[in-house]
């Protein structure tokens, strides 16, 4: 569908919407005029203030001209002269796409890349067009790739895609607006009858009598049928525009194919959804593990760290590349599934161009390092600028042994409640003096642990105790340097104990939660007397 049968058809579907406000307020003003024909005067002026806030909303969704202001993405804007290889990059991208190159360069933290255009007169007259480019996803892609995913982006801008988005994205934002009006005047009224039966309900309770269930079935009914009506065309307005943005994926596909190579598209595809997962799992596991204690790894690498996890697990991520996601497709999908999109490249005929040197992404630009450092200091909080850098092998350190300190802490806590004192000698003390199950059963239960009693209670409680005695233990070894938590980009942290620990602890740890308790061998490794 070219350019101006889309740009029409999104017009039609923006009109369609004031067209149902406009039936909606016909439909309201014939209920009014009825109400002066055939109802008492009472009534009609009570229907009159029900239609009347009805058709607020309503007016406030059609005349709504403007859309919500774009506050864009942070990130660094960056010029021709302080990156000359990505610019000229784009530049001879965007000559063969056909399209005019974006008029700025944005380097950002996420693990994505776009495009926008700031169109004008409801998205049929272009504007300033910005190219959004992840940092983290230029450090998972060869520069090859990175050439497809521009290609793609740019294939957008060469079929007027980001121009008719203001036209579809008015549409989107004025029904929606319209429905959680109507929603939000729909809880309020809700909240007001909650209110008012539980104070009648209170009232009876006070009196001796018995107080009727809260039912607030038929409250805001006008509100939820109206909001119904728009919901049904906003499924129908979505589902319609949201095909389109499917076929405009597919296309730019074929552009970046044409441009950047098949096999290099096809790739570039394979590892989008691979690179995200492995940048959600790099936040949670590494990037982050020290901010609840104030720290962060050294600067730049909160975003450019990734590269070490995809290095190290490469093998891992290879059988996650040949098995793509085949999740159902559903028609509010923005983007058709990826194992469609890389089958449909992968048909393509052979174009010769499966040899090209594999040079990573980040050489386009003129220094990773100081790009990391600069984005990383727009994305992160104040807070997050504000915390200390540490190293990574001692961020992990640090931080796991904190994690198993504030792990240890409902122990200590119980052991302080029964003996007086929170700390490790003095459990040790307890459970030599047949004390342990009372400091167990101050610790969190599960419903079938508490019910439990005797030998059962004691076996729910026996590896409670192990792990929150053995979380102490290793926390004592790591403070006195005995012991220390080691980095690992291939499996989650490991802690280094001394010669033949490994195999003495465990044993240690199951004598001192046996039925006849010994700690001496725990004392032992501890030093402890």
């Amino acid at each position: 569908m070219g350019a101006s049968l889309r740009a029409l058809r999104a017009l039609v579907l923006l009109a369609g919407f004031h067209l149902l406000g406009v039936l909606m307020l016909a439909l309201l003003g014939a209920i009014d005029w009825a109400a002066t024909l055939w109802t008492p005067g009472s009534v009609y002026l009570k229907l009159y203030v029900v239609t009347a806030v009805l058709a607020i909303p309503i007016v406030r969704g059609m005349f709504m001209l403007r859309t919500p202001k774009d506050e864009g993405t942070a990130g660094v804007p960056v010029s021709e002269s302080d990156e000359p290889r990505l610019w000229r990059t784009v530049r001879e991208l965007a000559e063969r796409v056909g399209t005019r190159a974006p008029d700025e360069i944005r380097l950002t933290a996420d693990m994505n890349a776009a495009v926008s255009e700031e169109s004008r007169l409801l998205g049929l007259l272009g504007g300033r067009r910005r190219l959004y480019l992840g940092l983290p996803l230029m450090a998972g892609l060869s520069e090859a790739q990175l050439r497809a995913v521009l290609a793609h982006e740019l294939g957008h801008y060469g079929n007027a895609d980001t121009r008719l988005t203001g036209i579809t994205e008015r549409g989107r934002v004025q029904v929606l607006r319209t429905i959680a009006h109507f929603e939000e005047k729909a809880g309020g009224k809700v909240a007001k009858e909650r209110a008012r039966q539980e104070r009648k309900a209170a009232k009876r309770l006070a009196r001796g009598e018995a107080a009727k269930e809260v039912d607030t079935t038929g409250a805001g009914i006008t509100y939820r049928t109206m909001a119904k009506i728009y919901t049904a065309y906003a499924h129908f307005y979505m589902r319609a525009t949201l095909a389109g943005s499917r076929r405009q994926e597919l296309a730019a596909d074929l552009a970046a194919a044409r441009i950047a190579g098949r096999d290099a598209t096809a790739s570039a595809l394979r590892e989008i959804p691979v690179l995200d997962a492995a940048h959600g799992f790099y936040l949670n596991a590494y990037a982050t593990l020290g901010a609840e204690f104030g720290m962060l790894p050294p600067r730049g690498e909160v975003i450019g760290g990734v590269r070490h996890l995809l290095a190290a697990r490469r093998e891992e991520l290879d059988e996650l590349r040949r098995e793509l996601p085949t999740e159902p497709a559903s028609p509010y999908d923005s983007h058709p599934a990826m194992a469609e999109r890389v089958a449909r490249i992968e048909a393509l005929p052979d174009d010769g161009r499966a040899s090209e040197p594999a040079l990573p992404a980040l050489g386009l630009l003129a220094s990773a390092e100081v790009s990391l450092t600069a984005v990383e200091g727009t994305t992160l909080t104040p807070e997050a600028l504000r915390m200390r850098r540490v190293e990574w092998p001692d961020l992990v350190h640090t931080s796991m042994t904190a994690h198993a300190a504030r792990q240890a802490e409902p122990l200590l806590k119980a052991t302080g409640e029964v003996t007086g004192s929170a700390s490790l000698p003095a459990l040790l003390d307890a459970i030599d003096a047949g004390k342990a199950w009372q400091i167990t059963d101050r610790l969190p239960k599960s419903e079938e642990a508490a019910s439990a009693t005797g030998r059962a209670a004691r076996e729910f409680a026996r590896p409670v105790l192990r792990q929150g005695l053995s979380r102490l233990v290793t926390t004592a070894l790591t403070e006195d340097g005995r012991a220390r938590w080691q980095l690992s980009w291939v499996e989650s942290a490991t802690l280094r104990l001394p010669p033949g620990y490994e195999d003495e602890l465990p044993e240690a740890l199951d004598a001192a939660v046996a039925d006849r308790p010994d700690t001496g061998p725990l004392r032992l490794l501890l030093h402890t007397p």
